[in-house]
């Protein structure tokens, strides 16, 4: 299907009587309106990109998240899966580093990472912003954020 489609809609004009004296020209009695309509086919290209935006926080969001989880329950660094974890998240959760005096919790073994709860936070405030400055270029109707 393209984009752009023409429609034709044919309307006759029905006379409950006919006309005794006065006649209509034809073009009163059937007229023909043309009007394009405007189909798409998929998503556009602003809600493409918001999308991916969206998908590539939502990773980040869920790795922290398990990142603070996984520190919460003690799991064992030397692990592959929790030490892959934990570096992928590493770089994310070093800018949120130091902004309190506080940055980890420990009790035992289990360990509260307030950076990483902070991180979680500012990125998803970033993502926010981020999203808000693409839908500014959306026109009006054409798509918006759920």
């Amino acid at each position: 299907m393209t984009d752009y489609e023409r429609t034709t809609v044919r309307e006759t004009v029905a006379d409950p009587a006919p006309a005794p004296v006065v006649t209509r020209d034809a073009y009163e009695r059937d007229r023909v309106v043309t009007r394009e309509a405007s189909y798409r086919s998929g998503p556009t290209t602003g809600e493409v990109i918001r999308r991916v935006v969206m998908l590539l926080f939502g990773i980040l969001q869920g790795l922290l998240l398990l990142r603070i989880v996984l520190l919460l329950l003690a799991a064992n660094v030397g692990n592959d899966v929790v030490a892959l974890i934990l570096g992928v998240t590493d770089p994310f959760v070093e800018p949120f580093r130091g902004m309190f005096s506080l940055n980890r919790v420990t009790a035992d073994r289990s360990t509260l990472d307030v950076a990483a709860i902070v991180a979680l936070i500012g990125w998803t405030l970033i993502e926010a912003l981020i999203i808000a400055i693409l839908s500014l270029g959306a026109r009006r109707g054409e798509d918006a954020t759920a």
